[in-house]
This record gives C-alpha cells, sequence and structure tokens, in this order.
C-alpha cells in the first residue's frame, strides 16, 4: 500500500497537536541567540573588581543581593529551555571549578553575537561549530602555553590568586584577612593524588555563619564548630585534652520493633521494670567512661537520665549532630564512627586540645579545636547584616575553590583579560593558517573572547575603544603577553607585577563550557513546543455557579 505525500493537492497534512507552536530555520535559531545574549547581558554588568550588583527577590519575598554570576541565574528562576541551559552552564562551572561563572555565560553570549553576524553572510552553522571547536583548541593550547608553574609552599601566590578572585566581591577591603583564611583552610586538608597535584575536596571545609561583629571577626578553626549546645547543664562546658567518641546510635533505652505488651500486676514489678531501663542507660554511661572518653558526639537522642549520668562521670555530650558533621568530626578529630555503644574502645576514639562550648550571637555553639593534623576544619564567617554575611560565604567560596583549583593544577594565568587578548592575538594568526570559511569562525573567536577584557573596561568606566586599542598594541609585544586592564588606575598594565592571578583551570574550563554551550545553541534549527494542557472545567466559568460546577464534577 502507498503512503501518501505530506502534502497532497496544496494542502498540508496536521502531523502535530492542535496548539503546538513550531519555529524553523532562521526564526528559531535567532529567537535562541537573542535569549542567550540577553540573559548574559544579565549578569555582564557583573564582571571584575568595579562590577555591579543585582538585587534578586523570590516568591517568598526574601532578598538576595550578589555579584555571583551561578547565584544570580539560579535565583531569576528562569522559564526558556534556552535560559535554562545558561543556567546549567553556570552551574557545572561553579561545581567542577567553583569561580569563572560570570566569564562563561558572557562569553557564550558574545560567541553567539559573533555566530549571528556570520549567519547573515550565509555561512552555515556548522561551519560556524567547527570553525568554534578548532579555536577552542587553538585557545586552550595558548592557556597550556602561557601557564605559570606554582610551588605548592609559595603562598605568597596562593594569597593573590584567593585575593583575585575575591576582588570583585563585597568582602573586597578585607581580602587579605580572608585571603589568608582560605589559603590555610585548604592546604590544611589537601592530600598528595596522583602526578603533581593534590586532592582537595572543599566540602571538607565547614562554613558556619553568624550575623554580628565585623568580617574580621570571621576566623579559622582547626576542627570542626557543631552548631549545638551541651545536653545538660551540670555537664563541663568545657574540656582539654578532649578524648572524642562518635556515636551514631540513641543512648535510650530501645523500643521493641515489634508489638509487644508488657502486663504488670503490681507496683514491685513495675519498679524493677524502671530499675532495669536505669541500669541499661547506666551500662552504656559506664561503657562509654570506660572507653576513657570525655566528650560524646551523639547523632541520634540522649534519654534525660543518660544525660544525668554522663553529667556525673564529667562527660560534655551533644546530641542530635547532623551526619555531616559527624563526618568532619571524624576526619578532624581521628575518631571512628560508632554504630553501637557496646563497641566503644580507646582505639575508636579521637582527640582535640579543646572541646568547648561558647555564645556566638545569642546561640551556643560547641568549639572542637586544637585537632591533631586535621583533615576537616571549619570557617566562622562574621558580618553585621544577614545579606552582608551571606555574600562573605559566596566570597569565600570562591576564594577557597580558586586555591583549590591551583592545588589541584599548580598552573596560573595573568588575570585582567591578559590571557584572552594573547590568546585572540595568537588565534587571528592562526585563522589565517587555516583559511576557507572556518577562518571567519576563527576570528569570530578571537573577537568574542576580546569582549571579557572590554567589559572589565565598561565596568569601571573606562573608554573600551582607548584600552582595547592600547592592549593590542602592547601584546604587539613579546615581552608583554601579561598585560591587561588595570580598572583601579584606569590604564594597561602587567597583571604579574601587580599580583592578579587567575588558577589556569578556571580559565580553561571557562572557555570550553562556553564553546560547548554555543555549539549546542547554533545546532538548533528547530523549536517544537508542546500545546499547554487544557484548562481545568469551570476554571473559565464564573465565580459562582462554576466553582460548584467544578466541585461536583
Amino acid at each position: 500500500m502507498a503512503v501518501a505525500p505530506a502534502q497532497i493537492g496544496g494542502v498540508p497534512v496536521l502531523i502535530l497537536k492542535e496548539g503546538t507552536t513550531r519555529q524553523q530555520g532562521r526564526e528559531a535559531l535567532h529567537l535562541n541567540i537573542m535569549i542567550a545574549r540577553a540573559i548574559a547581558e544579565t549578569v555582564k554588568t557583573t564582571l571584575g573588581p568595579k562590577g555591579m550588583d543585582k538585587m534578586l527577590i523570590d516568591t517568598l519575598g526574601d532578598i538576595t543581593i550578589t555579584n555571583d554570576g551561578a547565584t544570580i541565574l539560579d535565583e531569576m528562576e528562569v522559564q526558556h529551555p534556552i535560559a535554562k541551559l545558561l543556567v546549567e552552564i553556570a552551574k557545572a562551572q561553579d561545581k567542577e571549578v567553583g569561580d569563572g561563572t560570570t566569564t562563561s555565560v558572557v562569553l557564550t553570549g558574545e560567541l553567539l553575537k559573533e555566530a549571528e553576524k556570520l549567519l547573515d553572510k550565509n555561512i552555515h552553522p556548522t561551519v560556524i561549530v567547527s570553525g568554534y571547536k578548532k579555536a577552542l583548541e587553538k585557545a586552550q593550547n595558548v592557556i597550556k602555553e602561557k601557564a605559570i608553574k606554582v610551588s605548592l609552599d609559595d603562598e605568597e601566590t596562593l594569597k593573590k590568586v584567593a585575593m583575585t578572585s575575591m576582588r570583585s566581591k563585597a568582602v573586597a577591603s578585607v581580602r587579605d584577612y580572608f585571603a589568608e583564611i582560605a589559603v590555610k583552610a585548604v592546604k590544611q586538608i589537601a592530600e598528595k593524588g596522583e602526578g603533581e597535584g593534590y586532592n582537595v575536596d572543599v566540602d571538607n571545609i565547614q562554613i558556619i555563619k553568624k550575623k554580628g561583629g565585623s568580617f574580621l571577626d570571621s576566623q579559622l578553626v582547626y576542627g570542626v564548630i557543631v552548631d549545638k549546645e551541651v545536653v545538660h547543664p551540670a555537664m563541663p562546658k568545657r574540656v582539654e585534652n578532649a578524648k572524642i567518641a562518635l556515636i551514631d546510635a540513641p543512648l535510650e533505652v530501645e523500643k521493641t520493633e515489634i508489638d509487644a505488651e508488657i502486663r504488670i500486676s503490681s507496683p514491685d514489678q513495675l519498679q524493677a521494670f524502671l530499675e532495669e531501663e536505669e541500669k541499661i542507660l547506666k551500662e552504656m554511661v559506664e561503657r562509654i567512661r570506660e572507653s576513657g572518653a570525655n566528650v560524646v558526639f551523639c547523632q541520634k537522642g540522649i534519654d534525660d537520665l543518660a544525660q544525668y549520668y554522663l553529667a556525673k562521670a564529667g562527660i560534655l555530650a551533644v546530641r542530635r549532630v547532623k551526619k555531616s558533621d559527624m563526618e568532619k568530626l571524624a576526619r578532624a578529630t581521628g575518631a571512628r564512627i560508632v554504630t553501637r555503644v557496646e563497641d566503644i574502645s580507646p582505639d575508636a576514639l579521637g582527640s582535640a586540645e579543646l572541646v568547648e562550648e561558647r555564645k556566638v550571637a545569642d546561640e551556643k555553639m560547641v568549639f572542637v579545636e586544637g585537632c591533631p593534623n586535621p583533615k576537616a576544619v571549619s570557617i566562622l564567617v562574621r558580618g553585621g547584616l544577614e545579606r552582608a554575611v551571606d555574600e562573605a560565604e559566596r566570597s569565600l567560596k570562591d576564594a577557597l575553590y580558586a586555591v583549590a583549583d591551583v592545588l589541584r593544577y599548580p598552573y596560573i594565568v595573568p588575570g585582567g583579560g591578559a590571557i584572552e587578548i594573547e590568546a585572540a592575538k595568537e588565534l587571528r594568526k592562526y585563522a589565517t593558517v587555516v583559511g576557507g570559511r572556518e577562518q571567519l569562525a576563527i576570528e569570530a573567536y578571537a573577537n568574542a573572547l576580546e569582549s571579557i577584557p572590554r567589559t572589565l573596561a565598561e565596568n569601571a568606566g573606562l573608554d573600551p575603544i582607548d584600552i582595547m586599542a592600547d592592549l593590542r598594541a602592547a601584546h604587539e609585544d613579546p615581552g608583554k603577553w601579561s598585560y591587561g586592564v588595570d580598572v583601579i588606575e584606569g590604564k594597561v598594565a602587567d597583571m604579574l607585577s601587580l599580583g592578579v592571578f587567575e588558577p589556569a583551570l578556571v580559565k580553561e574550563h571557562a572557555i570550553k563550557v562556553a564553546t560547548e554551550a554555543a555549539a549546542m545553541i547554533l545546532r538548533i534549527d528547530d523549536i517544537i513546543s508542546a500545546s499547554k494542557m487544557e484548562e481545568k472545567k469551570g476554571e473559565e466559568g464564573g465565580k459562582g455557579f462554576g466553582e460548584e460546577e467544578s466541585e461536583f464534577d
């Protein structure tokens, strides 16, 4: 049997469901590019030390004031799928390397802007994508060639990397102090990996934030801060040379797993029953005391009677400690988490110089300090306002990730748009070698890379044309390859002598995700949107009868 053609006698055959919208070809491409550029323009003004902040208000009325690219895009709650794709880019960049989110999104927008010009010249999207892929490879090679190896003992350089990541943040005035905290914290938890780098899991750095005080009241604790208080008032509030037990079991008389009924016919039996409960709890505490523990962190509950016996034994106890905090305590103190009180033994205990309950901003917290070579540390972040503390936490995380990136891959590049200008210069030379239509795509890629220093200059209120001309002139001299935009002085300067360093890993990852996203968007030539679900019966009706009808439907 013959299959009917899609169009018979000029009458189109309907394939899609009624109400479905469809955009094809150039129209779909231009729409996608327009949306991606709109998102990129939103975060563009936040780039650099002179970037502006955004105020975001969610559906509940909570306010977030930040210039962190990933936070802005996450809080915006965008609807369009292309906008969601850019949010995913920022999240991928943030999760992988922790910094450079704004750069990656701005670069995606610029790559698409340049691609649009080529599309208007009737250059096919696949040619543009192919040129972009070659340009990415070349740009990554330039970054690798120009990257400067860092000794992991060079704390001064690591501090400068951390300070560069915080230069555009709210904590810029105290970045020197925060950078020192970040370097010490990351170096403490770093573990030697394969090759020349270290394995660094930033999740092993606990950040506790409390409003009140100033940024300078923030402190690094070589141990863990537990956001709980000591369970019993009679317990010691300070224990020196602590022997710490971590228990993932309730210090309570457990109820039977099956429904059981205990028949008691006389007061003596009831008394015996209560005495037995008391005996079980007393034995539990005695077991803990015999192991030599004088501090107990319990993930589950602690019975009132058990609290009394612990207090009597002079043991400091904290209950309902979060699982993540228990794991950090184990890494910091060297203790082993036991799941049965019977398993507790002297070799399962951890140690710390001091365990003390302190009052921080009207809340009591337990500080575990002076752990021997801890592999988990804590940072207590303070600040005058809640919004300021939130932004300080975000800034500190960027600094921690920047230092961690250098420890993982010990290479840095100059900031201030210097490496982008150098890569753009090399790409223009490379474009002539490739030739053909791809040459135009590679030149377009070079223009997009130059948008980073141009944006830095614009955000600082400088003339981007003059700055770009000076930068290009400087980079013609091989000895000035590290020249970038000095937004503080408003001129072109050597970023290496100014100490403006960025991890090479961040730059490589930013241009990679931006290129992949631009390539994905350029390949889309058809958008088919399914029709919205039919509205419920009665919703369009008047208030009285319409509502009643839907109720009885």
